[in-house]
Parts: C-alpha cells; sequence; structure tokens
C-alpha cells in the first residue's frame, strides 16, 4: 500500500507495506519481540478500556510468549510464539549500545522486563535461527484439527448483515463470490487498513462518505476509520570502509555467500539477522510517563525502505516518535473490494511531533559522535547542520516514513460512539468482534506484533466466554 500524499512529508506518498499470506505481517516485519509500556495499558485502562491495564495484560503476553530464557515474572516460557536472542549479532550493533554507554544511557537486557527504558539488543520472534510468524506458532500445531479450515487466496468483499446482526462474509473465490454462514460470530481481523476498509464496503462507517462511495447504509458509524496512528520515522544512513557491516561488494557477497551455507548447514550466522538487530528507549522529557523516542540500530545501509540499491558497506539507525500526536484516517478509494484504501497518518502535522523528532534525531548523532561507533569513521549520507532548526526539520519531512505501526482505526473505548467495547465486540450490531491493531485507542511505545498477538489472546477469551 501507499498513503495518500501527505503534508507533513512535504507532498509525498508514504510506503505501506502490509503481510499478504499466512501470518499477516509477522511474515514480513522485522521479528522484534516488544510489547511496549506498561504505562500504555495502564492508561487505556484510565481511558476507560477496563480489562486493559498492564495487570491484565500481562498474563496473555506470558501466555503466548516461549522465551529461550525461560519464564519468570515478565516472559512465558511455554506459549506458542517463540521468543529468542540473537547469537550472531553484528559488531557494529554491539557498537552501538556500547557508544551509547558513553553517553550515560543505561543498558537494557530486556526491554520487556521491569523496565523499558535503555538500549540493548532485541529479542525476536524465531526459533532455531528461522522465523517464527503468528501461523507458525498459532495455525500450523492445530492445522489437521476438523474444526479448523483455513481457505486462501480469497479476497474479502464485504460483511453480511441481517437487521442489526453480522450472520457471514462474502468472499471472493477463483473468480466466483461465496458467502461464509456464522453460527455464532465474525471476528474480523484484517488489520488497521484492512478491517475499517472492510467495515466500510459492508456500509458500515461514516455514512456521507458511505454515500458519496453508493454504498447502501447499514450502519452510521463516523468513528470506523478515524484515530488512525502510526510511528513517523526518520532513517539515518552511513557509509563506512570497515567490512565488519553488511553491504554490497566483493567481500559482502561472499559473506553472505558463506552465510547462506552456514543457515543452511546449522541455522546460525548472519543469515539469521532481523536487520534491525539493536536499539533503545529515550525520552529528551524527564517528566514523560514512558520512553518517547525508539532507536532500531541496523549494520547495512537503508534507504527508501530498502528499496534503493547502495553500493558498498555501512549502517543506519532509525528514531520513531513513539506516542504520536497527529491523527489520521483510512477511507474508500471506490466501493470496489479489490481497490486498496486511502490511507492518511497524517504524518508531522501537529507540531509536537515534529518537535520529538527533531529531538530525537539529534540524541541519536550524539550517540554516533561516541567510541567505539565513531571509531568507524562513519560519513552522512544525508549530511544536515544539526544545529539549525528549520534545516532538520526539512530534511526529516523529506525523508521520513512509517517504522510500520499503524493502529486505531476500530478503536474500542467506553463511548457509546466508540467502534468497539473493550470486551472487542461492534457497538451497534451482534455477532462482530475486531481483533487486530486497529482496536488500540493509543498507539504502543514499541512495536505492533507482540501486541497485536496479545489482543487476539484476548478475544479468543472473550469469545469462549461470550459464546459458550
Amino acid at each position: 500500500y501507499s498513503t495518500v500524499p501527505q503534508k507533513g512529508l512535504n507532498g509525498r506518498m508514504g510506503h505501506q507495506p502490509r503481510g499478504k499470506g499466512m501470518g499477516g505481517s509477522s511474515a514480513i516485519n522485522a521479528m522484534l519481540y516488544v510489547r511496549g509500556n506498561a504505562w500504555d495499558y495502564d492508561n487505556w485502562a484510565a481511558m476507560g478500556c477496563t480489562g486493559w491495564s498492564y495487570e491484565d495484560v500481562l498474563p496473555y503476553f506470558k501466555r503466548s510468549e516461549s522465551n529461550e530464557r525461560g519464564g519468570d515474572a515478565f516472559h512465558g516460557g511455554h506459549g506458542p510464539l517463540s521468543v529468542s536472542d540473537q547469537h550472531s549479532v553484528n559488531p557494529g550493533s554491539q557498537a552501538f549500545v556500547e557508544s551509547a554507554a558513553e553517553l550515560q544511557l543505561p543498558r537494557n537486557d530486556d526491554f520487556n522486563g521491569a523496565r523499558q527504558a535503555g538500549f540493548g539488543i532485541y529479542q525476536t520472534t524465531t526459533r532455531n535461527g528461522e522465523r517464527w510468524t503468528a501461523s507458525r506458532a498459532y495455525v500450523d500445531p492445530v492445522a489437521s484439527r476438523p474444526n479448523l479450515h483455513v481457505m486462501t487466496g480469497c479476497l474479502t468483499e464485504k460483511l453480511i448483515v441481517q437487521g442489526a446482526h453480522v450472520r457471514g462474509v462474502q468472499i471472493q473465490r477463483g473468480g466466483k463470490v461465496e458467502t461464509l454462514h456464522a453460527r455464532g460470530a465474525v471476528v474480523l481481523s484484517a488489520g488497521a487498513f484492512g478491517s475499517p476498509h472492510i467495515l466500510q464496503l459492508s456500509g458500515i462507517g461514516p455514512a456521507d462518505h458511505l454515500r458519496h462511495h453508493s454504498i447502501d447504509v447499514v450502519l452510521d458509524k463516523p468513528l470506523v476509520g478515524e484515530n488512525l496512528q502510526d510511528h513517523i520515522d526518520y532513517v539515518a544512513s552511513f557509509e563506512t570502509q570497515s567490512k565488519d557491516f553488511i553491504g554490497d561488494s566483493l567481500a559482502g557477497t561472499l559473506r553472505m555467500a558463506r552465510g547462506m551455507i552456514e543457515h543452511r548447514l546449522r541455522r546460525t550466522g548472519v543469515m539469521t539477522t532481523p536487520y534491525a538487530e539493536a536499539g533503545g528507549f529515550w525520552s529528551p522529557d524527564a517528566d514523560a510517563p514512558a520512553p518517547q523516542i525508539q532507536y532500531h540500530f541496523v549494520p547495512a545501509m537503508l534507504e527508501d525502505h530498502g528499496r534503493e540499491k547502495v553500493k558498498g558497506h555501512g549502517f543506519s539507525c532509525h528514531a520513531c516518535v513513539l506516542r504520536p500526536e497527529s491523527r489520521g484516517t483510512v477511507r474508500l478509494k471506490s466501493n470496489e473490494p479489490g481497490d486498496m484504501p486511502a490511507i492518511d497518518p497524517a504524518f508531522l502535522e501537529d507540531e509536537r511531533d515534529v518537535a520529538l523528532l527533531r529531538a530525537g534525531v539529534r540524541q541519536m548523532y550524539r550517540i554516533f559522535d561516541a567510541p567505539p561507533l565513531s571509531g568507524y569513521a562513519p560519513k552522512d549520507r544525508h549530511p544536515v547542520d544539526l544545529n539549525d532548526d528549520d534545516a532538520l526539520d526539512e530534511m526529516m519531512r523529506n525523508r521520513s516514513d512509517t517504522v510500520y505501526h499503524p493502529v486505531g482505526s476500530c478503536a474500542m473505548g467506553p463511548g457509546e460512539h466508540d467502534v468497539l467495547t473493550p470486551r472487542l465486540k461492534f457497538r451497534g450490531l451482534e455477532g462482530l468482534y475486531v481483533a487486530d491493531a486497529s482496536i488500540m485507542p493509543k498507539i504502543v511505545s514499541g512495536n505492533t506484533n507482540a501486541p497485536s498477538i496479545m489482543i487476539g489472546e484476548r478475544c479468543a477469551d472473550f469469545l469462549r466466554a461470550d459464546l459458550r
């Protein structure tokens, strides 16, 4: 997908890749296991989302997790989702963490433990050097169950609504339209873009918008597709002479060839990298309730989401605003189910986001200037005067984009106008639940894969209780 032109990005259209296949975006993400901050969930509860405090959700994170370090007060050791340490960390990634320590930024070996702030090496959703998707965790182990039927190659066209009850789903498969009937309920789990898109195609959403696209209004629900939030992210990229980093050269090609052989034989080595190997959580505001900036350090030069090929060796680092104030929308482009939705995250339209990102980028450069990372003599591919607010802001608007964490477009809440109840039931229709990142009232302070899986675990318990 791509966004509509973004005013805050100087009119550029942002890149919005989503996973199309078993496991969804867990099949294409960077595999980082990050839950967000405990404050995020306590804040949801304070907003009226009863049952979503950190104390409420921690057991579900633990239930889903099989951490190779074993279970403890914060982690599960026997869940379906495998979580592992990285065992072939690039020297440059280690140097990033050590350079942060030179600035008195604390080391943190568990971003999901007692505290989130600090710098370290990320844990990943992997097992034995392989990606561990939501599908490998939850679908593959039960694929032979007689009460599970997985259909692929389908396009969901709309929900089937009779009166005030959702009775099924209309799909297109092999060029033919089919209707799937639900005896208990329908769970919509198409993500922060897909779920509001399907609802609007079904006549559920802002009435005037639906009529504009010649869709009969089933339920006027203005907040469907509102409240879109995403982590705006700036990537700095540096060239070095060191071959420690992954890169495009003869030496780099030979290294990757050897790495492929090693991975095939032992499932170890450079081919196990998530690329975003190291990182950290930091706040420019000492009074912030949780870290405001997240870093992802990549031991390779990254340009335009990896779509621009770069010769040589070097490294990159992301700085992203964890709780942006900007709010966007997901809307229809047409009434054709096969057309992508109109995605508008409204990136950097709130000046508070600009100021936070500016502070995060400056802190990132301070880390680059500290040893041992500075010893690589990195050369900035996009130099800018960091002391000039206007110049830095212009650079950020020209180069920033998503770090792939859209949420909030079918948000739960306590009010009658909120899309969902805190039990993830759709308000105004019976027999419909939503279970994906779209349900978040506010974005979490970190990556969204682990929270999305926790949401699925929560919804499973709600369904068991409601439909028995």
